[in-house]
């Protein structure tokens, strides 16, 4: 779940044995989306979907983030085609061939959090669709690469950026970045200091440290990157109705670089 812009100060930072119980909650967050994975075909409802995520993180022993969170109805975020994020799961909206799903995903497993999301492509998807779900991830990956001791916050931001404009050049599109939705700190709450924009210039925000834990989330349209709200109060959608794609991973900083704590087992 993504967080809006805010600014604040004070990071919290984890031993090596706390990060191993974050490990653990990322791995009940990537059997979900597995499972949803798994589940996701034309003809299933997203609030299928949503039951299949939430069975799979309370058979693991864990508590889904997402529900209840600030009044949210649901395990996971389903955000169908021109929904950013936020999406609600409902009964009654069901995949259709071509459709173009971000699902987000949280679990609590001993008081510490995992987060993730994946776009998936519902059956056959236009190219410019794969294009649009494979740029994100990409820009996602460049920007796991900077999570490392000694960098600063805004070099995350700097590399998911340019990791999107370079796609965009080789896919001979314009991407809209979204901007005032971003990634942001993880641990004991879901959504903790600092908020991670994904983009902006290098060097700047607080200097990264062993111990840190950030969830890297970008995500992008086949359009404008101006957004709107839905009366709902939660789904985010592009304001030209534009298509959208979401991937987010939680990753730690350690002495050995950046873990993906919501990686599946190799």
């Amino acid at each position: 779940m993504s967080a809006l812009l805010r600014r604040g100060k004070g990071i919290e930072l984890k031993s090596r044995g706390e990060i191993e119980a974050m490990r653990a909650a990322g791995l009940v967050v990537a059997a979900a989306l597995a499972a949803v994975t798994e589940q996701a075909k034309p003809g299933s409802s997203t609030g299928e979907l949503d039951a299949v995520a939430e069975q799979v993180i309370r058979d693991a022993g864990a508590v889904p983030s997402f529900k209840g969170y600030h009044g949210f109805p649901a395990s996971i975020c389903a955000s169908l085609n021109e929904k950013v994020v936020h999406g609600i799961p409902s009964r009654s909206e069901a995949l259709a061939e071509g459709d173009l799903l971000s699902v987000d995903c949280g679990a609590i497993l001993d008081g510490w959090h995992g987060d993730s999301a994946v776009t998936l492509a519902i059956g056959a998807v236009s190219a410019k669709d794969r294009a649009l779900s494979a740029a994100t991830e990409a820009s996602m990956w460049a920007g796991i690469e900077q999570v490392q001791a000694g960098n600063r916050l805004t070099d995350i931001s700097h590399a998911v950026e340019t990791a999107a404009r370079a796609a965009a050049k080789a896919d001979g599109v314009e991407y809209g970045i979204i901007a005032e939705y971003g990634g942001h700190g993880i641990g004991t709450q879901m959504h903790m200091e600092p908020f991670l924009p994904n983009l902006g210039k290098p060097g700047r925000g607080p200097r990264l440290r062993v111990g840190m834990a950030i969830a890297v989330e970008p995500m992008l349209t086949l359009g404008s990157a101006e957004t709107e709200e839905l009366d709902d109060a939660w789904t985010v959608v592009t304001e030209d109705g534009s298509r959208a794609a979401h991937w987010e991973h939680t990753v730690a900083i350690t002495e050995d670089g950046p873990w993906v704590l919501t990686a599946p087992e190799a």
